[in-house]
């Protein structure tokens, strides 16, 4: 009956290469298929007419590169498909002749595409069916990555080093890398896993917060310690899950103006911004879901490095320059250029009052450090408030 007024033949074409194999098409049957339908004209797939194509299998085999046999075989799988049939001469000879004047085939005899109007409705229908199964596995795929970034969050809260080792030796062996490969039976058993995890951190986390100390939390590091202070509980060689977490920034207030005495210009200068007042868990929950997307997927809870490549991988979309970032390390030291980073992130990200130039919004931030009037902690502190919200 022909194609529909609104459908041509390289829309047929498109829905084939788009479903492709899921549908038994190989490449190089789809590449011989768009071959032959090139050589049709649109009067071919008309009502009266027939779109059949009387190329000789001696000169496809030149233009494809490929020998007489294995065009046959190509066409026994499209055959088998329901792409094609054959109208055949006497002799097996294919040949035709057109009209000159109006582009019809007056007579031919070779590879017959008529199949391929038919075989339209089955191919929509396969191809829904398959963007539907991609869109489940996508959207398992995202609740993985999301579930793999909480679990590194809540292990930076676990105190007891054995605990968060326990965990990882789990969290590990389930940290495989997600490839197409896998179908959507195994992503989402491995969704699961990922689920059980975090309940059973979440769980951990839950029991021992009721007995941690709020002053006791990781905060941001600064380059000097004041090892004359008895007070500082630090380990020699912290744990890379919750790096210097049992040592706080100053340990006790009435001992902060003798500990800033001992500190770099560099350290005072990190201490006017509040910093020291910033933990990991609240950076991250702070970041927009854009910077979170950037930070690095390691089998292992997150720390602070990771949260600094993330903002060292944002900061181009930000359009801040290497020289800015490298000001600001300089000022603020990495962790620092990191919180002004994911600050700068969401005021481009927010619907009111958007930051239009997120470079000058940065760089005014570096400026406000110099001047000693930057305060990021009271910044994360109003994100997470509005995050709440």
């Amino acid at each position: 009956t022909g194609l529909e007024s609104d459908i041509s033949k390289y829309d047929i074409l498109l829905l084939i290469k788009r479903i492709g194999r899921s549908f038994g098409f190989s490449s190089r049957a789809i590449e011989l298929l768009e071959y032959y339908i090139a050589f049709t004209t649109d009067a071919d797939w008309n009502e009266t007419a027939t779109p059949i194509v009387y190329q000789s299998l001696a000169k496809a085999s030149l233009d494809l590169g490929i020998s007489e046999r294995q065009i046959q075989r190509l066409e026994r799988q499209l055959f088998e498909l329901g792409a094609i049939t054959w109208k055949d001469s006497g002799n097996h000879k294919r040949y035709g002749k057109r009209c000159l004047e109006s582009g019809i085939l007056l007579y031919a005899y070779g590879v017959d595409l008529s199949p391929l109007a038919s075989l339209r409705g089955p191919l929509q229908a396969k191809l829904e069916e398959k963007q539907r199964y991609d869109a489940a596995w996508l959207k398992a795929k995202r609740e993985i990555s999301y579930l793999r970034r909480q679990i590194k969050i809540q292990l930076t809260e676990i105190t007891s080093e054995s605990r968060v080792d326990a965990f990882t030796v789990q969290y590990e062996a389930i940290a495989k890398p997600i490839r197409t490969s896998m179908d959507l039976e195994a992503l989402q058993d491995l969704l699961a896993l990922h689920e059980a995890l975090l309940a059973d951190i979440g769980s951990e986390v839950s029991q021992k917060m009721s007995c941690t100390d709020d002053e006791n939390v990781a905060h941001i590091q600064i380059t000097t310690k004041n090892h004359s202070d008895k007070s500082d509980t630090s380990r020699a060689r912290p744990n890379c899950f919750q790096e210097s977490r049992n040592a706080p920034f100053i340990a006790q207030k009435e001992n902060r103006e003798q500990a800033e005495g001992s500190l770099s210009a560099k350290d005072e200068a990190i201490l006017q911004t509040g910093l020291q007042h910033i933990t990991l868990k609240q950076a991250l929950n702070a970041a927009s879901e854009r910077f979170r997307s950037h930070i690095p997927m390691h089998p292992r809870p997150m720390d602070w490095n990771d949260l600094v490549e993330a903002a060292y991988a944002i900061k181009g979309e930000l359009h801040i320059s290497q020289a800015s970032w490298s000001r600001a390390c300089a000022h603020l030291g990495k962790n620092g250029a990191a919180i002004c980073t994911l600050i700068t992130d969401q005021g481009a990200q927010r619907e009111e009052n958007r930051v239009m130039k997120p470079a000058a919004y940065f760089n005014g931030m570096i400026a406000k450090c110099e001047a000693g009037e930057l305060h990021l902690h009271k910044s994360i502190f109003g994100l997470l408030k509005d995050g709440s919200e």
